[in-house]
């Protein structure tokens, strides 16, 4: 379909300061793909909101030119999520990052969007607040781009993912219409549309104002640090901690790979080389809770075999454990040209199982896997390196991350934790579910969206994306699509 660039980029100078208008293809490389680097689009036009009347007038000129838009926020998505694989307006958010409203007294901060994720902790530490969804590029992640992909991070096994902090939206729907979802409380008696929108990948409109949940910061932290020689032995200290009642903030594990890539990234040794995995676990509370609960945890590591143990109380120590993990991605790309990183989900008692054929997969398809990952709730992000340059490398990649992916199905698991569908998954999300599911997410896209013009071909299976596959899927007749 073609669509007339220049009477669009006419009426959205008319509603937007002149360095809000990118036009010029050498300024628009900058926004060719997001964090997932294996597709790479350029958009016709792309523009830079800072309000949300600027924001609502840009969507009204999508909606009267039909012209399709992608929003985006800092670009750090691993799913395709923020790419422009078709022809369409790019929306970047990232001019918008003006805290709207601090309210201490009811535990809560409104932001725009392109706030930075760990801006709104730097707010709000001295006086004793936190916000506690922490994805492991919170220093440059948007607080739009987490609302979109409903991201995690190290403490959402304990305190939950993104949708377990936001209150409230102000968003604007892709006709241009501002409308709020939500009433600031953390429960509400209304239809959810919050929660449908959390997650919806950029689907349903565009938020513009988000009103998130604080939290006391804990009285006392500590962080434990268990090697093992086995990533099986690993597994089975998580199964026997979260077995045992504990409920850590957070359990992360890396492995040898990922162990010295990050050692060799920041010229030290905080991890012991010739372990198989490592573990950290992350305690807090009160102090007498946390110290009852660091024993009880170190027992269970070494009941499970662990090699070594470490004990971090004091916060610079507790970071410094923390800053390798957090770190693991940047650290494996110094290692190697280029990665793709998986998303699965698996029980953690099939923690050892789906580890253990991830191995063999790597193997039958001459992929070296790199494996960090969310323990406390099974979600894997194993990274698959490789060279660009290799012939078929490519395919073979994305041959092995949907390999992997059938893995985590047939474990019981999920396909997406937290780095959502995208453009990547799409073709996989009716492994995932049946086509009355599909149709019903169809169905509620359609109510936000009747004209197709949020975020078109993603998330969901067409037969324009994925085939006949898809279409046979839904069940639909020759001639419709189902988005």
């Amino acid at each position: 379909m073609s669509y007339d660039w220049p009477a669009l980029e006419r009426d959205l100078r008319l509603h937007l300061p002149p360095r809000a208008v990118v036009a010029k293809r050498q300024e628009l490389l900058s926004y060719d793909c997001d964090g997932l680097t294996l597709e790479r689009h350029i958009p016709p036009l792309a523009v830079l909101p800072e309000t949300t009347k600027e924001m609502s007038a840009v969507l009204r000129c999508c909606h009267h030119h039909r012209v399709p838009f992608v929003a985006r926020g800092s670009g750090t998505g691993l799913s395709g999520g923020a790419l422009v694989d078709e022809p369409a307006l790019m929306v970047i958010t990232s001019r918008m990052r003006r805290v709207l409203e601090l309210d201490l007294a009811n535990q809560r901060v409104t932001v725009q969007p392109g706030v930075i994720n760990s801006w709104v902790t730097r707010a709000v530490a001295g006086d004793g607040f936190y916000y506690a969804p922490d994805p492991s590029s919170q220093v440059v992640c948007s607080i739009g781009g987490n609302v979109a992909e409903n991201s995690g991070g190290v403490h959402c096994l304990k305190y939950g993912v993104t949708s377990n902090h936001v209150l409230g939206l102000e968003v604007v729907l892709p006709d241009g219409t501002v409308t709020q979802l939500g009433n600031g409380l953390v429960e509400a008696p209304e239809l959810d549309l919050r929660g449908a929108f959390i997650g919806s990948e950029g689907t349903l409109g565009v938020a513009t104002a988000i009103t998130l949940r604080l939290l006391r910061a804990p009285e006392c932290v500590n962080v434990l640090l268990a090697d093992f020689p086995t990533m099986e032995a690993a597994g089975e200290a998580v199964r026997a901690v979260t077995a045992s009642g504990l409920l850590p903030a957070g359990m992360e594990i890396m492995d040898n790979v990922t162990i010295n890539a990050v050692n060799d990234f920041f010229g030290y040794d905080e991890y012991p080389r010739d372990a198989a995995a490592v573990l950290l676990i992350e305690l807090d509370g009160q102090a007498a809770e946390v110290n009852a609960s660091a024993q009880q945890a170190q027992q269970l590591c070494e009941a499970s075999g662990a090699r070594g143990l470490r004990r971090a109380e004091d916060p610079t120590e507790c970071a410094v454990l923390w800053k390798g993990r957090k770190s693991a991605f940047s650290a494996v790309g110094k290692i190697t040209p280029t990665y793709y990183v998986q998303d699965g989900v698996v029980p953690r008692s099939s923690l050892p199982a789906v580890l253990a054929e991830i191995e063999r997969l790597s193997g039958e398809h001459g992929l070296p896997v790199a494996n960090v990952f969310h323990a406390g709730d099974g979600n894997l992000h194993p990274l698959i390196l490789y060279s660009a340059a290799d012939p078929g490398a490519e395919k073979r990649v994305k041959d092995l991350g949907a390999a992997i992916l059938k893995v985590c199905l047939n474990a019981g698991g999920s396909i997406s934790g937290e780095h959502g569908v995208g453009a990547d998954k799409r073709c996989y999300l009716d492994w995932m579910f049946e086509p009355d599911d599909l149709e019903t997410m169809a169905l509620l896209r359609r109510a936000f969206d009747p004209d197709n013009l949020a975020n078109p071909g993603k998330v969901l299976p067409t037969p324009r994306t994925c085939g006949e596959s898809a279409r046979r899927s839904v069940n639909l007749p020759t001639g419709v699509e189902l988005y």
